[in-house]
């Protein structure tokens, strides 16, 4: 039988949960360096705000607009033109049930059967898995040096059926901050040949360079390219409560809107009201939160020598993620579950992020440090350093 779920894998992150049934960790406790999510809760003050929200907005626990809190998305559109140095208003903003939503949302409103969309490779693995489902071909962009990709490769893949081309950066699974220049030549080559532009910016507050990572939004008529994608989850650690935001033309939003009232009628309304309430009064304890992820990027890279040394490399880090090549004689997909009982280390392997006909995934590994502090990093490198599968 063929459905449109048996057209895709099964999800990573769960299948690697999987591969810890039956170990035994109390002697050397697991590095889980497997996903992207912050597993501390939210700061006391939001959790107190949250509560309070919860005991006196009898409005918190009903249906809510389909396209979001109207303070909400005024909100964003305000930080945005502040942030982007754009014209972003309200009514290009809408709020969604996380940023993979957001991602879905977009691409209904934007694809049809057969057509497709362009993925820099290595890929996040639920934008492929949601163009699998929709009968949307994902069509990979092999990125260089560095995993940036290049926008004259990507023009060679241009079809009739194109729709659009996904960035993300900065990037999962490489970490990589994509250059403003690379973001723009993207924006440019989209508006000459008629795409979208898709950019996900989920990690954007853990950004290491400071100022707007990129000029799109004050470009005169961004909308008629630009989609962009962001997370509430990772910023105020609201993984659980679903909070995402896409900003697009109004047309756009109001195509996602038909897709968002089938699926889950209004985004999460205690969720809303935290991001709310973490965008007008969290400002400084973000700042500490992006030093605290910029200083264990550097200890990654600061680390990295010794295995280095051993035959492994790194090919990018940033935000919340380290991406790097093995020197092992068996493919990532073996040797992760293998790290498991032989490192305690719980990774991702390369091949959940690239097309199974890219060689390159069998010699790579993602590793998601956002709960791993300096020295969790430390030791992790010894127990990669020591490994011999």
């Amino acid at each position: 039988m063929t459905t449109r779920t048996t057209a895709t894998f099964p999800p990573p992150v769960m299948e690697a949960r999987r591969w810890l049934d039956g170990v035994d960790f109390s002697a050397r406790p697991l590095i889980n360096v497997s996903q992207a999510a912050p597993v501390a809760p939210p700061p006391d003050p939001m959790l107190d705000a949250m509560a309070e929200i919860i005991r006196t907005d009898p409005a918190a626990h009903l249906y809510g607009p389909v396209l979001g809190l109207p303070d909400l998305r005024a909100q964003v559109a305000d930080e945005w033109a502040r942030a982007y140095g754009g014209t972003v208003s309200p009514d290009h903003v809408a709020i969604t049930s996380g940023c993979n939503q957001a991602f879905c949302a977009a691409l209904q409103a934007l694809t049809g059967e057969g057509d497709e969309v362009i993925l820099p490779t290595p890929w996040y693995f639920n934008h492929k898995m949601w163009c699998d489902m929709t009968g949307v071909t994902a069509v990979p962009l092999q990125t260089g040096a560095g995993l940036i990709p290049d926008p004259e490769t990507a023009r060679a893949l241009i079809t009739p059926r194109s729709r659009a081309i996904v960035l993300v950066t900065p990037n999962n699974p490489g970490g990589v901050e994509y250059p403003p220049e690379t973001v723009r030549a993207f924006f440019d080559l989209a508006r000459e040949t008629g795409l979208k532009l898709i950019v996900d910016e989920t990690y954007r507050d853990f950004h290491s360079r400071p100022g707007a990572p990129h000029d799109l939004f004050t470009t005169p008529g961004w909308v008629d390219t630009l989609i962009q994608l962001y997370s509430f989850s990772k910023a105020y650690r609201l993984t659980g409560h679903r909070v995402g935001a896409m900003t697009a033309a109004p047309a756009i939003l109001a195509e996602a809107e038909k897709f968002l009232d089938t699926v889950t009628i209004c985004p999460n309304q205690l969720g809303q009201h935290a991001a709310l309430w973490g965008m007008r009064h969290l400002g400084q304890w973000l700042a500490g939160e992006r030093a605290e992820i910029l200083d264990r990027r550097a200890a990654i890279e600061e680390g990295f020598p010794p295995l280095a040394d051993k035959g492994w490399r790194l090919l990018g880090v940033g935000a919340y993620f380290a991406y790097v090549e093995h020197p092992f004689d068996i493919p990532s997909n073996e040797l992760a579950p293998e790290l498991v009982h032989s490192a305690g280390v719980l990774t991702l392997p390369g091949t959940m992020f690239m097309p199974d006909t890219d060689p390159a995934g069998r010699r790579q590994l993602r590793i998601a440090f956002a709960n791993v502090d300096r020295a969790g990093i430390s030791t992790l490198f010894d127990r990669l350093g020591g490994a011999s599968p």
